[in-house]
């Protein structure tokens, strides 16, 4: 089974030697992928220098935009399954055959690693708790199976997905919108305990502001995302 670990990054040369350190020593049967995107920093240069695999977009597009680029070069080198891992060293590479282990058994085409079902939970703002609450209950709603953790980043794509996403994947709010239209799309969505840890290098840029804007642009992202048609 050829995996592929796709690492979108945005300005973390602090912190992506350390998430390939990880992922050469706790999961080396992965290639990896980091996808710089439109990085003003080093975050490339550092990682050719650890002799990774790098894509660099010339301007910042986001994660989806990223997402997509690795998943467009998981399908073009006839990859099985593509691994979405953070580049703020949040995610753990010994973490990993978990949320493939679903792909083996019941052949799952998107498992999601969730934080709130790892043993010693995952503590956040109550802005942020709340807001999780909400968009678990509405895209558990629509997709008819309880998902706690909407937005972790921490993924596994089926080469069914891979496919369908290398075509269609949602820029702005990504990781919410991705359900959905892995749900319409007829994908099997999965959900496994992923535990995470504090980021490597720099802080979230998250504050009371953005978390009610942010809720409310993805409630409409998901409107939208229920009418449009997919192929």
């Amino acid at each position: 089974m050829k995996i592929l670990v796709i690492v979108p990054a945005f300005n973390e040369e602090e912190s992506i030697v350390g998430v390939i350190e990880d992922l050469r020593l706790n999961f080396p049967q992965g290639d990896i992928l980091i996808v710089n995107d439109g990085s003003t920093d080093s975050t490339s240069d550092v990682a050719r220098a650890r002799r990774a695999g790098v894509i660099d977009i010339p301007y910042n597009v986001g994660i989806g935009g990223a997402m997509q680029t690795g998943f467009l070069y998981a399908l073009s080198k006839g990859y099985d399954v593509a691994i979405q891992f953070d580049g703020d060293g949040q995610h753990m590479a010994d973490e990993i055959p978990g949320i493939i282990e679903p792909y083996r058994k019941t052949g799952a085409d998107l498992v999601v690693g969730s934080r709130f079902l790892s043993e010693g939970g995952f503590t956040s703002s109550m802005q942020r708790r709340i807001g999780s609450k909400i968009l678990s209950f509405v895209v558990s709603t629509i997709v008819g199976r309880w998902i706690t953790d909407t937005t972790s980043g921490f993924r596994a794509y089926s080469r069914k997905a891979i496919d369908f996403f290398s075509v269609t994947y949602p820029e702005d709010y990504p990781e919410v919108e991705a359900l959905i239209l892995a749900h319409k799309k007829g994908l099997k969505i999965e959900e496994v305990p992923a535990e995470i840890q504090p980021r490597a290098a720099g802080k979230s840029s998250i504050t009371v502001g953005r978390a009610v804007y942010y809720m409310v642009k993805v409630l409409l992202a998901i409107l939208v995302d229920l009418i449009k048609k997919i192929e």
